[in-house]
């Protein structure tokens, strides 16, 4: 059984290389954790549990930590600077149809959870997609 959990690590180990998304890496470690237990007992239910035990254990504790460490690629762009900014609305904005404003001298495709005539002054809220979120200012 000890060549069959081999196999095993090193067929985890190279769907890991080639997904590069820590998907298998705990189920590597879990058979790997198995290759140990096979010095130990020959039962194959206990290595299948071990295999199981370990593999979750790793997924439920090393998971959240990858996360801290991961690196983030954030791409900046200058469009983000107009969050916040205040807006003025060039064609109606209603809740089922998409207006337009002018921001920063530029127009953009904007929504809102409320009708805004044409000429108020709104904010920025978020963007998505290619369309800014705006609010009527306060």
């Amino acid at each position: 059984m000890l060549t069959v959990w081999f196999v095993i690590f090193i067929l985890l180990l190279l769907i890991e290389l080639f997904t590069v998304n820590l998907v298998t890496i705990w189920f590597a470690i879990g058979a790997l954790a198995s290759i140990v237990s096979t010095y130990f007992t020959d039962n194959v239910i206990i290595q299948i549990v071990v295999f199981l035990v370990v593999s979750i254990l790793m997924l439920i504790i090393l998971k959240p930590l990858t996360k801290r460490f991961k690196i983030k690629h954030v791409v900046a762009t200058n469009l983000d600077r107009v969050i916040g900014m205040e807006a003025i609305v060039t064609e109606e904005i209603s809740k089922n149809k998409v207006g337009e404003v002018r921001v920063d001298g530029k127009k953009w495709s904007a929504v809102s959870n409320e009708t805004l005539p044409k000429d108020t002054i709104v904010k920025v809220q978020k963007i998505e997609g290619v369309k800014l979120i705006v609010k009527k200012e306060d």
